[in-house]
């Protein structure tokens, strides 16, 4: 079938996100979604704890706030959280009648306690949540008549025009297209693969903040990565996360000798905010381990009823036990790794981005709702809300006009991809290899001035080798509105690993550089040699282009 190249809306990206959005965009508009997998496959997919909501008489607005406000340290905009947490019970409305079927106990929704959360106020289906969301919400997608799905479709760039958006460059089918659109949703999710050690599925490579970054869009906070304490750690396991709602249940963090040791950190013990009980755990291992990085420390869930861990947490059980663990009888070994960027794309209350015709939502953003660190199962809830917010855009829909102009010298460019020097295939997947090691490394759970300033040489170096690359220079040429057949000699796979590898980094950079300017530590960001909160860093760090700067102090 061939590329219809016009919509009202592009939604880049399939997650809660990006469906939930489709489907509150008005039902006059012509709507794209594009995925660059298969539908659904997202982070939100992979959600384990829930979805937190004031739905409980015995809770309620000002407390839900409030423990926002405190996980954020400092950093969040209260109007922002305000209107998060006011909107949430009608979300839920939303997707109880939309068919999510979330827990319930004697019909009441059933709730759990998470880190950090003085009441018990996250809603859960099982331990799998987000895929119960996120596969409710593709069902819903797919039945409306005015949304296109494209999948296997890899958004390259935004196409501006005098500084306002006119639609997206794509890979699809063996073409790279410019599709043209009055407005584009950036719902990408996060950028978890520049880690190592990460929770995200290979999809998050941050590429809607990459996007943006290119095309001038105001940044903030990208030094702020959220560390889940607890993800599985075994040699050749993915790093799966073992979720907070286990350690709600009752369940201990122990050591090697079977010490509680989190409690030596915040009195909150295992149930301190996530970015506390990372550290926690990296500084412990720093004590009693060679390498903090390599070591794991351990979930013991006999506290709680067999009954109960068999009801609340299934797919826990079959994944473990997939790795030889029987988390029934034995103990989980676990460790930080990357799960939630904080910063991203800023946003208003509307989604609206710094570049005209662009909107985003989800982990791509920064809403003001996280802060300096995420509150457990707020981020779900930050999709729906503010994807509600699309129900009331306003736009031009009138049809775009597309001068017709082909890429000059293709045969030319497929004769120089397909010479053997220097074989550029395997210099992306080098790249792409290195990197990873390198944020881990320097951009991890603590850093320190002297790693991070190795690691953003080493990363620069890195971009101008892959900036020379012929690939590379194939596709700068490659501008709007010009479109075409790709070279035999590349394949879409191809493209897209070139594409993500070029977005991871542009976020590399844009993380490494951050966490460099920001002298603290506050939240998910952890400087050594700067190990305690300044005041006078209440403030978001921005990036605009290649222009950092402060804000103005948050009150």
């Amino acid at each position: 079938m061939p590329l219809p190249t016009n919509f009202d809306v592009i939604v880049v990206g399939a997650g809660a996100a990006g469906l939930y959005s489709a489907l509150c965009l008005p039902a006059s508009l012509r709507v794209a979604i594009v995925s660059k997998a298969s539908l659904p496959l997202s982070a939100s997919d992979w959600a384990q704890g829930g979805i937190a909501a004031v739905v409980d008489p015995q809770d309620s607005v000002d407390l839900h706030i409030a423990d926002t406000l405190k996980a954020g340290a400092g950093l969040c905009d209260r109007a922002a959280v305000e209107f998060l947490v006011t909107h949430a019970a009608e979300c839920i409305d939303s997707l109880v009648e939309f068919g999510v079927g979330f827990d319930r106990v004697d019909e009441k929704l059933a709730l759990t306690l998470e880190a950090a959360h003085s009441r018990p106020r996250v809603l859960h289906a099982a331990d799998t949540t987000g895929r119960a969301l996120v596969s409710t919400l593709a069902d819903r997608v797919l039945a409306q008549s005015n949304i296109t799905v494209l999948t296997q479709a890899f958004a390259l760039d935004l196409w501006l025009e005098s500084g306002t958006c006119r639609g997206i460059s794509l890979v699809y089918q063996g073409e790279i297209n410019w599709v043209t659109a009055t407005a584009v949703v950036l719902a990408t999710g996060g950028g978890g693969q520049v880690y190592a050690q990460t929770t995200n599925p290979e999809v998050s490579t941050g590429d809607g903040v990459a996007m943006a970054h290119r095309a001038g869009g105001l940044l903030r906070d990208l030094e702020f990565v959220q560390f889940h304490p607890t993800a599985l750690t075994k040699a050749g396991a993915p790093r799966f996360l073992i979720s907070e709602a286990v350690r709600g249940e009752g369940a201990h963090l122990v050591d090697d000798t079977g010490y509680r040791f989190a409690f030596d950190y915040h009195p909150a013990g295992e149930l301190a905010p996530r970015d506390v009980v990372s550290q926690a755990i990296f500084s412990h291992l720093l004590k009693h381990s060679p390498d903090p990085n390599q070591g794991c420390v351990w979930l013991d869930l006999s506290p709680i009823p067999e009954a109960k861990i068999r009801h609340r947490f299934p797919n826990i059980i079959q994944v473990c036990q997939h790795w030889g663990i029987d988390i029934l009888h034995e103990l989980i070994p676990v460790a930080p790794a990357a799960h939630y960027w904080m910063g991203g794309v800023q946003t208003d209350l509307m989604t609206q981005t710094s570049i005209p015709g662009v909107y985003a939502v989800g982990e791509t953003t920064s809403t003001g709702v996280h802060g300096a660190n995420r509150l457990a199962s707020n981020s779900l809830l930050e999709c729906v809300v503010f994807g509600a917010q699309l129900s009331q855009i306003s736009i031009d829909s009138a049809p775009i006009n597309i001068p017709s102009i082909e890429i000059p010298n293709l045969e030319l460019w497929g004769e120089k991809l397909a010479q053997p020097n220097g074989s550029w295939r395997d210099q992306v997947e080098q790249i792409r290899e290195e990197l990873p090691r390198l944020m881990w490394q320097a951009a991890g759970v603590c850093r320190d001035r002297a790693s991070l300033q190795l690691a953003l040489d080493r990363v620069n170096t890195l971009q101008r080798e892959f900036n020379n690359l012929p690939i590379s220079q194939l596709i700068t040429q490659i501008i709007p509105p010009q479109s075409g057949t790709l070279p035999s000699e590349i394949s879409e796979v191809d493209l897209q690993t070139w594409g993500e590898t070029r977005n991871l980094l542009a976020i590399g950079i844009l993380i490494l550089t951050s966490a460099l300017m920001r002298t603290e530590s506050r939240g998910g960001h952890s400087r050594t040699d700067f190990p305690t909160i300044d005041p006078n860093w209440q403030v978001h760090t921005i990036v605009q282009k290649d222009r950092w700067f402060k804000s103005d102090a948050i009150d």
